[in-house]
């Protein structure tokens, strides 16, 4: 859950028009720099899964519930229009997103869950509550079940074998390759594969960081992306962690702790 926050806050600061960057050669904690929905959403999953304890229909309710009420919250941290409404809405239901909001938030799924059928179930969950679209569902579980392998300690080539098989998504092209042409591309389609790819063609931690803000689109989700998965085959340099807790006030910061309690 970490490399999400990490990576969402050290990306927030190249998301916008005008802001966007070609390099890894960058300030990685900046004055702009900051936790967006990609963060707060990342914890709405983490307290959904505390609260239901493996109960799948429990799940269903309490992701909901948290993501409304963390996100009631947080209104401005960047959601998108439609999922403002959501949020605000006491009823309504999945609005046929395609975009990358259910890869973003999934990262927990893959921590906490103890095989690879479950997790990829309890992503779909997460992600069809609000993106029930085909692509926005299937890169959650990506995602997910990428955190989940390096989590258990697969190689690189197996994480990209089981990803490529399971997903269809194309990871053969490097980081150097997909940047000159690459445009911001906030769809779960354009966006989910470019951020594994940035972990896939790292070195350590904070290279992966480096590699998917360095494509110039939609910096923060591409950044969380490849952190989630980094986190659990590199780990993160403790030093940013403590920065990163820096940003969040105590309510946010006794869910994410009490989260590394159970993992």
């Amino acid at each position: 859950m970490y490399g999400a926050i990490i990576g969402d806050i050290i990306g927030s600061a190249f998301e916008r028009s005008g802001s966007r960057i070609k390099t890894k050669n960058f300030e990685l904690f900046s004055k702009n720099s900051k936790p967006t929905d990609d963060s707060y959403m990342t914890v709405a999953v983490a307290k959904a899964i505390l609260l239901s304890k493996g109960n799948r229909e429990k799940f269903k309710v309490e992701v909901v519930r948290q993501m409304r009420f963390v996100g009631r919250a947080h209104l401005d941290c960047g959601f998108g229009s439609n999922f403002i409404k959501w949020i605000e809405s006491e009823n309504m239901g999945a609005y046929g997103s395609i975009g990358n909001g259910s890869a973003m938030r999934v990262s927990p799924v893959g921590n906490y869950f103890k095989d690879i059928k479950t997790v990829s179930e309890y992503a779909k969950i997460s992600s069809e509550v609000s993106h029930n679209t085909e692509d926005s569902i299937i890169g959650a579980e990506a995602v997910a079940s990428a955190v989940y392998l390096a989590k258990n300690k697969k190689s690189k080539a197996e994480i990209k074998c089981f990803i490529e098989k399971n997903y269809n998504y194309n990871l053969n092209k490097t980081v150097d390759e997909i940047r000159p042409s690459y445009e911001f591309n906030a769809t779960a389609r354009g966006s989910v594969s470019e951020g594994i790819i940035s972990f896939l063609d790292a070195e350590d931690f904070e290279d992966a960081i480096r590699n998917a803000v360095s494509l110039g689109g939609d910096s923060d989700t591409l950044a969380a992306i490849a952190g989630s998965v980094a986190e659990n085959y590199f780990g993160i340099p403790p030093e940013f962690i403590k920065k990163a807790n820096k940003y969040f006030s105590r309510d946010i910061l006794e869910v994410i702790f009490k989260f590394y309690e159970v993992i």
